[in-house]
């Protein structure tokens, strides 16, 4: 394969994905990973994308927030393993809350072919869903620049008048003896927003965050339904989160 249609299908996933990895353009690619980091430098010395430790994601992301687009590129593999799996559970015609988590912004290539219904209050994921299928309620009130996302009482007030099938959220640590926990209060009250409206809650958390505190305690573990997480969860832990009553999919 030459390198104009490497750059085609490089450049194709990288936007319907938002990042992706070396590896798995390698293995899309039916190429070594040597040249895939080759093509990657040429691609990001063109401003065609960006180029990140391990692979490489949209120039839009990572210029309109690169907090944001460095947490969207962390782990990515078991964030896409889990929002495969968050996927399967949304149903045609459901209306979903989506906050602006990392993981839970890494769900929209996977439900953009599906006529549902998305409530959020996220700028990336309502820029991903802008073209799709998915018809999208974008959450009114105040703009934190440095989250991409809306928070603030109104944006609390204009979840309340919705209900939703499902609630799609994130978290920064959770565990079993302090629950879940957040290094902002405003994303934590939007979580919280978004679970109280919602028929069945979904918490999409890495392995890496399971039994970790953070800053801010906000919610005990009965705030969510089901916990999704990946395939590197040990399985002592997954056992003593069963034995707590979490309904766990993995």
């Amino acid at each position: 394969m030459n390198f104009q249609h490497r750059k085609r299908l490089i450049l194709q996933t990288v936007d319907e994905r938002g990042s992706a990895d070396v590896r798995e353009l390698a293995e899309l690619l039916q190429t070594s990973e040597m040249t895939v980091r080759r093509d990657l430098v040429q691609l990001a010395a063109s401003g065609l994308l960006y180029r990140t430790r391990g692979g490489a994601m949209k120039v839009s992301l990572a210029t309109d927030n690169f907090q944001f687009a460095n947490k969207t590129a962390v782990n990515p593999e078991q964030k896409d393993y889990i929002c495969q799996l968050a996927a399967r559970e949304i149903q045609e015609g459901d209306v979903i809350f989506m906050d602006c988590g990392s993981t839970v912004f890494r769900l929209c290539p996977f439900i953009k072919n599906k006529r549902i219904s998305v409530i959020t209050n996220s700028l990336p994921i309502l820029a991903e869903l802008m073209s799709s299928e998915v018809t999208v309620n974008l959450i009114g009130g105040e703009v934190d620049k440095e989250r991409q996302a809306v928070h603030g009482l109104i944006a609390e007030e204009h979840i309340a008048r919705y209900r939703a099938n499902r609630a799609f959220i994130g978290v920064d640590g959770i565990s079993l003896q302090n629950g879940l926990s957040a290094n902002s209060e405003k994303e934590a009250s939007t979580a919280v927003a978004m679970a109280n409206q919602a028929e069945t809650t979904y918490l999409l958390c890495d392995s890496s965050k399971l039994e970790t505190n953070k800053y801010l305690r906000f919610a005990p573990l009965s705030l969510f339904d089901i916990l999704i997480t990946d395939y590197e969860a040990s399985a002592d832990l997954v056992v003593k989160y069963k034995q707590a009553g979490i309904t766990f999919i993995n």
